[in-house]
């Protein structure tokens, strides 16, 4: 039997779209169920989907969501995106995190340049209160998803480490929590205190974390990275090309991750968003107003992507 990884990336509200898009794609193309895998790594919006997946939801639910369908006999993972807007309360005043400016500054071949700027970014006010409750409603408060390896990715606030929870040797934390720390954005949401320490999105320290699954000898890793991409459009706004601009470093440290996992003799297939999904994306991940069409766009270039030669590593 194939030994496999599933890594679901950071993306905010589109990269969530796109990435459930992929997966249809993939289950249509060779009956990939993620909910088989060895292995589910979720970072940020990726967290999300891994939680409901290690919580043993279906991708035809999740399509199902993101169409605005609601089943009787699925639970009620609906999310209204639009409560929040595309854009951030006003933060909290001052650095966001003194000690982690400062653990950079003494070590800063440890922290990266993403967890150095998050370090900081302003306190954000936002609440992730709607994102627990979606998780409570397919796991009991307080406990783990079903599939034991679920992997959910955060940043140590504090310290610019990346902690993974539900990892052996992790900080205990229920499984709502853990993905409310995934998906605090620095500089939007409040950072998400566990124990004693403060915990934030963990794709400030990687978009995918695919590095973590190196020497699991695992016989197929499968990633989904909605804020990579291998094939860009030439967007006319400011915005959309700084977005771009931080792309292209998310992508260059998700090929030196790749190569790291395909060098111990697991076959690696990477799915991001081209071109045309980045039009329909546009410079603002958060923009809920774009997630329909975001969907429908990866469906369709994900299939294409997946009937062309092959994509593996």
């Amino acid at each position: 039997m194939t030994s496999r990884g599933v890594v679901l990336g950071a993306g905010g509200v589109l990269g969530a779209a796109w990435t459930i898009g992929a997966l249809a794609a993939l289950r249509e193309h060779d009956g990939l169920d993620p909910r088989e895998a060895d292995v589910l790594v979720g970072t940020s919006a990726g967290s999300v989907l891994a939680s409901f997946l290690g919580c043993g939801i279906g991708v035809d639910v999740l399509l199902d969501h993101q169409r605005g369908i609601v089943s009787e006999d699925a639970p009620d993972i609906s999310y209204d995106p639009d409560a929040e807007g595309a854009r951030p309360p006003l933060p909290r005043p001052g650095i966001g995190s003194p000690r982690g400016v400062l653990q950079t500054a003494l070590r800063p071949w440890k922290v990266t340049p993403m967890g150095a700027l998050s370090a900081v970014l302003p306190q954000g006010r936002g609440s992730l209160e709607p994102i627990g409750r979606l998780v409570d409603a397919v796991c009991p408060a307080g406990a783990w998803a079903g599939h034991p390896q679920t992997w959910i990715v955060t940043m140590d606030y504090d310290s610019g480490r990346r902690v993974v929870f539900g990892r052996d040797g992790a900080p205990h934390a229920g499984l709502h929590v853990a993905v409310q720390a995934s998906c605090a954005i620095p500089g939007w949401y409040t950072p998400v205190r566990i124990g004693d320490r403060r915990y934030v999105d963990g794709g400030a320290c990687s978009p995918t974390s695919l590095d973590l699954l190196a020497g699991l000898e695992l016989d197929e890793v499968v990633v989904l990275a909605p804020t990579t991409s291998l094939d860009y459009d030439a967007p006319a706004t400011f915005a959309g090309r700084l977005e771009r601009r931080f792309r292209r470093l998310a992508t260059k440290r998700l090929l030196g991750e790749l190569k790291k996992v395909s060098s111990t003799g697991t076959r690696v297939t990477l799915l991001g968003p081209g071109a045309e999904d980045l039009a329909a994306i546009g410079a603002n991940l958060m923009d809920p107003s774009r997630r329909e069409h975001v969907l429908d766009t990866s469906l369709r270039t994900t299939r294409a992507v997946l009937q062309a030669p092959s994509l593996a590593a």
